[in-house]
């Protein structure tokens, strides 16, 4: 009998740590290959989608529906996430044995509707910092005029419950031509320059053009404070960073923009230069595309802070600082989008949204617009496009645009 429980007793603890081992080896990735008789080492593909339910295909084959994880053996893949009515993504990526790779994929509609936000007319859309705010001059003609709508007008992108927008509101009156205006650091106020004098209006309250009050004499304090206040944000948001990094977005680095959510850099660097390895510690699961770590001047880069990975963007002229913007109007045709983890180009006769690594680029608009005047706001679910669709009779105006 004695025999008997220690017989049962060493049964159980073996199965135990059977069991245990190779629970452990299925959690580290590992899968029993048939043909192999043994168990072999996978890398874990988790996916990702918005809208979910989508459809994954590994290399041109369907194996599951979004959001749902892969375990595949160690290698380079073609992943294709789609979903009926909108654009597929598309992207090669690299499994490696017992790490976890990422597919994330961000769908856009196949067919994008257009409604318009302004109807009076949109001269020189100007957008704010944080993408909140969108300033921009209705034309002086006598229908404008008559029904008492000229001026410079601010239209808040942030939507209210339920799906609706704010609608613009005119911030001061008169005649704007040949007139410029820029955002002041924190979007609350905006520098009007025209050919009268300089004006430092609030953004949220009506100012008459009689009661303007010309700042022309004292514009370089003005200047000076929110050189200041861009400057305080420039360190707040590189708090942190390894000094070789700072060194070059401080010494080597013409125009540099956060995303969102301030774990990525857009920059276009005005000096060659390279950014060193190891800058922090490697993270798994790290993304795999080809980084560009030699940096060449004039050429437009995105630095993740998170996983120290460096992607060439464009060698085009396209990108406009935020940080000391205040020399003049911004126009970019290259921002970050809402997401964090998307750029939007805005080229002649389309728009490409991309990942923040350059690859994967969706072409969500294909027509008639006065580029570079697309615009990423505060929600995903739509972009703002200034346009007279073709009509070259009718004034542009600005509409959204939903990708969604």
């Amino acid at each position: 009998m004695r025999k008997a429980r220690v017989l049962i007793f060493l049964v159980t603890v073996f199965v135990v740590v059977v069991l245990g081992y190779l629970t452990s080896l299925y959690a580290r990735g590992y899968r029993f290959d048939s043909k192999k008789m043994k168990f072999s080492p996978t890398g874990l593909l988790v996916t990702k989608s918005s809208p979910d339910g989508a459809q994954v295909l590994v290399n041109g084959e369907i194996k599951t529906a979004t959001n749902a994880n892969l375990a595949l053996t160690p290698g380079v893949y073609d992943i294709t996430i789609k979903k009926e009515g909108f654009r597929p993504w598309n992207k090669r990526l690299s499994v490696e044995k017992e790490v976890v790779t990422e597919a994330d994929a961000f769908l856009f509609r196949l067919a994008p509707s257009l409604s318009a936000l302004t109807f009076s007319g949109c001269v020189s859309p100007t957008i704010s910092r944080d993408s909140s705010k969108i300033a921009y001059a209705v034309p002086a003609s006598t229908e404008n005029v008559n029904q008492d709508k000229e001026g410079l007008w601010v239209i808040e992108t942030v939507n209210l419950p339920l799906g609706f927008a704010r609608d613009p509101r005119r911030i001061t009156d008169g005649d704007l031509k040949d007139s410029t205006w820029i955002f002041s650091p924190d979007g609350r106020q905006i520098l009007l320059s025209t050919q009268s004098g300089k004006y430092l209006l609030d953004t949220g309250v009506f100012n008459p053009q009689t009661k303007r009050v010309n700042i022309a004499s004292t514009i370089d304090k003005t200047f000076s404070e929110w050189k200041t206040e861009e400057d305080n944000i420039f360190k707040s948001q590189t708090r942190g960073l390894p000094e070789p990094l700072l060194d070059i977005l401080t010494n080597s680095v013409e125009y540099v923009t956060f995303s969102p959510d301030e774990t990525r850099i857009l920059y276009k660097s005005k000096a060659d230069t390279t950014i060193e390895k190891g800058l922090i510690k490697p993270l798994p699961g790290a993304s795999t595309q080809k980084e560009a770590r030699d940096i060449r001047a004039g050429q437009t880069y995105v630095y993740d802070i998170k996983e120290d990975k460096n992607f060439f963007i464009t060698d085009q002229d396209t990108l406009v600082a935020y940080h000391n913007q205040t020399t003049s109007t911004p126009s970019s045709s290259l921002r970050w989008f809402p997401t964090s983890k998307h750029l939007l180009l805005a080229q002649p006769d389309k728009v490409i949204i991309m990942d923040y690594d350059g690859t994967n680029q969706q072409e969500v608009y294909s027509g008639s617009y006065l580029s570079p005047n697309a615009f990423p706001v505060v929600s995903p679910d739509r972009i703002l496009i200034l346009t007279n669709l073709g009509s070259s009779n009718s004034l542009s105006n600005l509409y959204s645009l939903s990708l969604k």
